[in-house]
């Protein structure tokens, strides 16, 4: 298997398992990330999720070029990727929250794959970076799109432009990183982020993220005024009820997600 993944207390663990090849996705690698990404859309029981890159070097350095000569780059664009590169970078459909993981390089589909999370936590040891133009081809599955409207214009266009790698703390300057950690301390640094998620109400969160997504170019008002399935869910839940409940006896809420 090239692809790691479990379920233990609320929390997926998608681990992309190729350290030989600085886990870098092949077609099948990616069939089996977008089949992951489809169970656990199903699996209401999932409040979190931790996408990581097997050993230390590398979180992933993209698509593997090593694997022989491939598609060609306008047949690589014209092929459907539902959900962008690893079926994450551009993923619509996905309500849970996803951690990255940056043990190691994110490079190219690595990095599309870390924009296309939620919260990420990456090592002091880690790079980033769109490295497309310098072999010729361009960062298609959700690089130039996401990037350029994360950071500032300048900001963006000088990693697109160059393709040059930066650290984990110019990532952490910029934007792109939530907390840079020690590699001896990022599990521990990723593990506080997960426990954090699990104590917020999952109905909650589920409609925040999709709330965001939906209101995501339109005014304040506009956002506000979105009328969504999980925030429908999330008003009318029982969860409100124990949130409140947990509040005013001084106790931590037992959340049921319904």
């Amino acid at each position: 298997m090239t692809v790691h993944f479990s379920i233990e207390g609320h929390v997926a663990r998608v681990t992309i398992d190729r350290p030989d090849r600085m886990n870098a996705v092949d077609l099948a690698t990616e069939a089996e990330l977008i089949r992951i990404w489809e169970a656990i859309e199903r699996d209401r029981a999932v409040r979190a999720v931790v996408l990581t890159g097997a050993g230390e070097r590398a979180f992933c350095t993209g698509a593997d070029m090593k694997g022989g000569p491939g598609l060609s780059g306008l047949e690589y664009w014209a092929a459907p990727r539902p959900g962008g590169f690893g079926g994450i970078a551009l993923r619509e459909t996905l309500d849970v929250p996803v951690i990255a993981r940056v043990n190691g390089h994110a490079l190219g589909g690595g990095l599309e794959m870390v924009l296309g999370c939620d919260i990420v936590v990456a090592s002091a040891t880690a790079s980033l970076g769109l490295p497309e133009p310098r072999v010729g081809r361009l960062a298609l599955d959700g690089g130039i799109a996401l990037l350029s409207r994360r950071l500032t214009h300048v900001q963006a266009m000088g990693l697109l432009l160059t393709g040059r790698r930066i650290g984990a703390d110019e990532a952490l300057r910029l934007g792109l990183a939530n907390e840079v950690a020690a590699p001896d301390k990022l599990d521990a640094a990723v593990d506080r982020w997960v426990a954090d998620i699990l104590a917020c109400a999952p109905l909650s969160v589920r409609a925040i993220k999709q709330m965001v997504r939906a209101g995501a170019g339109l005014t304040a008002a506009q956002a506000q005024a979105l009328r969504l399935p999980a925030l429908i869910e999330a008003l009318q839940s029982t969860d409100q009820d124990e949130g409140v409940r947990a509040f005013q006896e001084k106790r931590s809420p037992q959340w049921q997600g319904r």
